[in-house]
């Protein structure tokens, strides 16, 4: 079986093969895995790097949602510390309204009294000059008992209209 080879054509086309796989390897395998390994650091590279970014996309979104938390949180103080402002301003102005009102009402107060005694003292000196203009009425005139009551009682009728 081996012996209709002809071993020299044998021989020089595994030396021609060698030789073609040496040229290979130097000008094309060569090259192209040159080629391959760049190429693969490139993707290596891309996809450490686009980790890194979503890394650090991921950070900033957790800070971003850490200041929308802060600003929602510092909103709501916000809003909490204008209503305490409103309902100390309103119970402040209720206060004021409260002691504006005991004022106007004590000064009502005393103006009615100083009132009622300037009222009453005008009564006493009417009294007073009715009690001399009866008296000297009944003095001028001796009247019987009679005459003498209903005197009094048209004086005292008098001094009621006039009060």
């Amino acid at each position: 079986m081996f012996e209709n080879i002809p071993w020299i054509n044998a021989f020089y086309q595994l030396i021609v093969f060698f030789i073609l796989l040496m040229l290979l390897k130097k000008y094309a395998f060569g090259p192209v895995i040159a080629m391959m390994q760049k190429r693969e650091e490139h993707i290596a590279n891309q996809i450490s790097s686009a980790e890194k970014n979503r890394e650090q996309a991921e950070t900033y979104l957790a800070e971003q949602r850490e200041e929308i938390k802060r600003a929602r949180e510092e909103a709501q103080n916000i809003i909490a510390n204008a209503k305490k402002i409103s309902e100390q301003q309103t119970q402040e102005m209720i206060q004021a309204a409260k002691e504006e009102s005991d004022r106007m009402k004590e000064n009502a107060l005393a103006e009615i009294k100083r009132e009622k005694e300037q009222a009453v003292s005008t009564l006493r000196e009417q009294v007073a000059s009715l009690s001399v203009l009866v008296a000297t009425k009944v003095i001028e005139r001796e009247l019987d008992e009679k005459s003498q009551e209903k005197l009094i009682a048209d004086y005292l009728k008098e001094v009621g209209e006039e009060l």
